[in-house]
């Protein structure tokens, strides 16, 4: 079997599970879990020999093409094309090893619901389009597997339709990611206007060669899509919000699909972003306040899921503030350990909430034992954390350490054509998110493993395949960073190596983050051993707001909104002080959207009622009954005597003799 062929089996499998699954799975349940893991682990399988088969290279030279006209448009031609170099196939691995540990994990998570067959059926679907994306040499088939991406995250956030909180969350996302999808719709089209190939190797050429006339307008169309899809400032806000979805959704979602399409995007068409100084500052800018804006946030989040969600988003600005000094390189690099590390983050989150009952930190800082009772996450979360923390030596460290090397290699003027504004910006950022990032990260690990108080109630012991899947993960969550010395190889070449000046800095910046949070804990510990207790450990005998499963399931706090109230006791308050309560709310940037866009658009949508109502179906009655009304009057003036028939008729022509006399005389 060719290379070429091997590399369509990759996204064609998960394609074909969905779809059996999706028709087997009332009549066949048993084959619905064997469908949802086995053609995932095979294309992850394949995706392993597309790249051991691709060999590396040292750049695009060594990349692996094939294209068939897909049709005939009269114009632009668009093509089933195959682009396989070394970002795509370290991607395309990335994504297979993500999603068969989701599928796996969620045979176990989603044993008990109904729902599971359409669930196991839109991940697969969700897995094949991202893996059409990282393969795609054609733009118009990129954004085929981009909007299926789309439109499966608000079925899969949607999953649990009967909270509120789900419905509002599925169509938020939604509605967000297509907000960003015009413009970066319009940008491609105006891109193949210019460059004449939806073929992104030719795009690349038309670039190289000056063919594109307006490259910073298109640039930055086509960033609003991907600062909607890898929820970049100020189209992050839906991302926090998924976390209604199941556990497993979020880790699929947040780590190798949907956000980091984004990212992927710009790394295959970097040239074209940076034959623009005004799209790479803009750039940077972005990442820059979306890095600080939610490492502040992530660290005044009481809910767990919500944490990384912030840190998610956060660590996305890293990528693309790499992308914004022109080193895809490092961005691509930081996303293939953020995606081990954030899907093991995830799916540990979800043994917690297993363990714990409730997602609240609150709750779990009140509770004891749980670093006893789950072993297995206990452990695993830590290696993750310290990934993400960026302490050596995981993964994470040499990552984040190559994306602030490229920044400080930008900022003292060394990048040809990256402007040193957008290298400083990138560089000051990524410094004080290191703090942050260790800040927050710590705090976690000490409330939701080293909590004082009872034992909360135990929910039985988690399944094994939940644990087995967290073990994988840590795996590269530990030793990815050792791909610093390879990686080149695959890539453009450039060296991912930790240089000394960025390593002290970020080190010492993440050291000094985890010392301040591990201070701020051990000032509150007195303050919440005396703070009264509202949540699982508090009253045990208490009767529950919602059952412990629907607890799990919706990651609602199982003594109500008491256990997830704002905790005096948090370090985060501490260490945030006044900001604390503005960060817990996302910086307000939801009720600002709120007055600028919902509002006004509320207010339209009563106008529109009111004109509807009051004008328009007013007309349509009037026309309905100004004809029964002149019927009615007609229909008395039949009276049947032919002298009342005489006499109106001679009235009338009286009448008209006396207007026309006095017309002529007036004349």
């Amino acid at each position: 079997m060719t290379t070429t062929t091997t590399a369509v089996l990759v996204p064609l499998l998960p394609f074909l599970g969905a779809v059996a699954g999706l028709l087997l799975g009332r009549r066949a349940p048993g084959f619905v879990r064997p469908l949802a893991v086995l053609p995932t682990v095979a294309a992850a399988v394949l995706a392993v020999v597309v790249a051991c088969r691709q060999g590396g290279g040292t750049g695009a030279g060594e990349a692996i093409d094939a294209a068939t006209r897909l049709t005939p448009t009269g114009s632009v031609p668009i093509d089933l094309a195959l682009h396989l170099d070394g970002f795509a196939v370290l991607v395309a691995v990335l994504v297979g090893v993500v999603a068969s540990c989701v599928q796996l994990y969620s045979t176990a998570y989603l044993r008990d619901d109904p729902r599971y067959p359409s669930y196991a059926a839109l991940v697969s679907l969700f897995t094949s389009a991202m893996l059409l994306v990282v393969y795609s040499g054609d733009l118009m088939v990129l954004l085929v597997g981009w909007e299926i991406m789309g439109i499966c995250s608000y079925f899969l956030v949607g999953h649990y339709w009967e909270t509120e909180a789900a419905r509002a969350a599925s169509l938020k996302a939604f509605l967000v990611t297509k907000l960003g999808d015009v413009p970066f719709l319009i940008g491609i089209l105006a891109l193949a206007a210019d460059a004449g190939t939806f073929r992104i190797n030719g795009i690349l050429t038309a670039v190289t060669s000056g063919d594109i006339a307006h490259p910073t307008l298109i640039a930055l169309l086509l960033l609003a899509g991907v600062a909607g899809k890898s929820a970049q400032f100020p189209l992050h806000t839906w991302l926090p919000d998924a976390m209604a979805g199941p556990t497993p959704v979020s880790a699929l979602i947040h780590a190798a699909t949907m956000v980091a399409a984004g990212v992927y995007f710009i790394a295959r068409l970097l040239p074209l972003f940076a034959a623009s100084t005004a799209a790479l500052v803009v750039l940077a800018v972005m990442a820059a306040v979306t890095m600080v804006g939610s490492a502040l946030a992530a660290l005044a989040q009481d809910d767990i899921k919500r944490v990384l969600a912030y840190s998610t988003v956060g660590q996305l600005g890293y990528m693309t503030g790499a992308l914004a000094v022109g080193d895809r390189d490092a961005a691509v690099f930081h996303l293939i350990t953020h995606g081990a590390f954030k899907a093991l983050l995830f799916l540990g989150a979800g043994v917690i909430i297993h363990a714990a009952g409730t997602n609240s930190l609150a709750a779990m800082a009140r509770t004891g034992g749980l670093a006893k009772r789950i072993p297995d996450a206990y452990w695993t979360m830590t290696v993750a954390l310290l990934a993400l923390a960026a302490i050596p030596p995981f993964s994470g460290f040499f990552s984040k350490e190559a994306v602030l090397g490229a920044a400080e290699h930008a900022a003292g003027g060394h990048a040809a054509g990256i402007p040193g504004a957008a290298g400083w910006t990138v560089l000051v950022a990524g410094l004080l998110t290191a703090l942050l990032t260790a800040g927050y990260a710590t705090r976690l690990w000490l409330l939701a493993f080293h909590g004082k108080g009872a034992e909360a109630p135990s929910h039985g012991r988690e399944p094994a395949a939940m644990n087995a899947v967290l073990w994988v993960l840590a795996i590269p969550a530990l030793g990815l960073g050792l791909a610093a010395w390879k990686l080149p190889d695959w890539f453009d070449g450039r060296s991912l190596t930790p240089t000394l000046t960025t390593s002290v800095l970020g080190t010492g910046a993440a050291l000094v983050g985890a010392l301040l949070t591990y201070a701020a804990w051990r000032r509150t510990a007195a303050l919440a051993a005396r703070t009264p207790m509202g949540a699982v450990a508090a009253d045990p005998d208490a009767s529950p707001a919602v059952s412990e499963e629907e607890a799990i399931a919706s990651h609602e706090a199982v003594y109500g909104h008491i256990a997830s109230a704002p905790d005096p006791a948090d370090p985060g308050r501490l260490l945030l002080g006044p900001l604390h309560r503005h960060a817990a709310a996302g910086f307000h940037l939801d009720a600002v959207y709120h007055v600028l866009f919902v509002r006004p658009v509320r207010a339209a949508a009563r106008l529109a009622h009111f004109l509807d109502r009051e004008v328009v179906d007013t007309y349509v009655r009037g026309a309905a009954t100004a004809p029964g009304l002149l019927g009615t009057a007609v229909r008395r003036a039949q009276t049947g005597n032919v002298q009342t028939y005489l006499g109106a008729l001679l009235a009338g022509s009286v009448v008209l003799a006396v207007a026309a006399v006095l017309v002529a005389t007036g004349a």
